[in-house]
């Protein structure tokens, strides 16, 4: 597949189309064309960097530099997660902390073990891009769990508080700010499975396609990545909601923002 190797000067003329976007930023007004400069700058720097990095891992092929990749990438996953939710609470990026690692390693050590199955099973070039795809999923999801969960209960602060001097209990109170908050977590996963091969081609499938896959073996992958990274999601939501359900309430049953 050499003839579908990019050069710089190919990178740069996909560059040149994130003009359409300072673009549309001027005309409309949004103020948003310094950061969109960026955020490209930064991502191509980080991409980078990471290429650096991989290109070492892959040539060691050792177990405690894969880990120690996996765990940095996981903290600064969890960190991110909240980097837009407004309203927090103490110790809320440890709760993100918490919910990306656990979701994320888990399924991905099921994935590994039990589907993938590589020799060795710390291989970098399978771990480190499958737990990529799992925790940029993942951080989505709790990141919009959490802002939606910490958000609903200040706006109806007034309402949780009535239910529960009316004697509810704090889970009583908040059940349904705590449901609404898992549906729009999981709603964009869903919407992405029920349009897959479709209206797109997933990214993983498209990656296998282009380095020469069966296509049906690039379709099994999607379809398990997929399955997997929908699990994650809500694992990780469900452990970050409850955290947080615990850690704005009370045993007393009271509100605590």
């Amino acid at each position: 597949m050499d003839d579908l190797m990019l050069s710089p000067w190919e990178v740069s003329v996909a560059a040149l189309l994130l003009v359409v976007n300072v673009v549309v930023s001027w005309w409309l007004r949004l103020g948003l064309g310094r950061q969109i400069v960026l955020s490209a700058v930064r991502m191509v720097a980080q991409l980078s960097l990471l290429g650096l990095v991989l290109k070492q891992i892959f040539a060691l092929a050792s177990f405690p530099p894969v880990m120690l990749l996996a765990a940095a990438m996981t903290i600064i996953a969890g960190l991110s997660s909240i980097s837009r939710v407004e309203n927090r609470y103490p110790s809320i990026h440890l709760t993100a902390i918490i919910s990306v690692w656990a979701s994320s390693w888990l399924v991905t050590a099921v994935m590994i073990t039990a589907i993938v199955r590589p020799t060795p099973w710390y291989a970098p070039q399978i771990v480190i891009p499958l737990l990529g795809m799992v925790l940029g999923n993942s951080l989505t999801g709790i990141s919009l769990a959490m802002d939606r969960f910490v958000s609903e209960l200040k706006n109806r602060r007034g309402e949780v508080e009535m239910r529960l001097s009316l004697g509810a209990t704090r889970w009583e109170a908040t059940r349904e700010i705590f449901a609404a908050s898992a549906r729009t977590a999981m709603v964009p996963i869903l919407n992405t499975m029920s349009v897959a091969g479709i209206v797109s081609i997933p990214g993983m499938m498209t990656g296998q396609l282009l380095a020469g896959a069966p296509p049906i073996q690039a379709v099994k992958y999607q379809i398990m990545i997929m399955f997997v990274i929908a699990a994650a999601i809500a694992i990780g939501v469900m452990i970050a909601l409850g955290i947080s359900f615990y850690r704005v309430t009370t045993s007393d049953h009271q509100l605590k923002l």
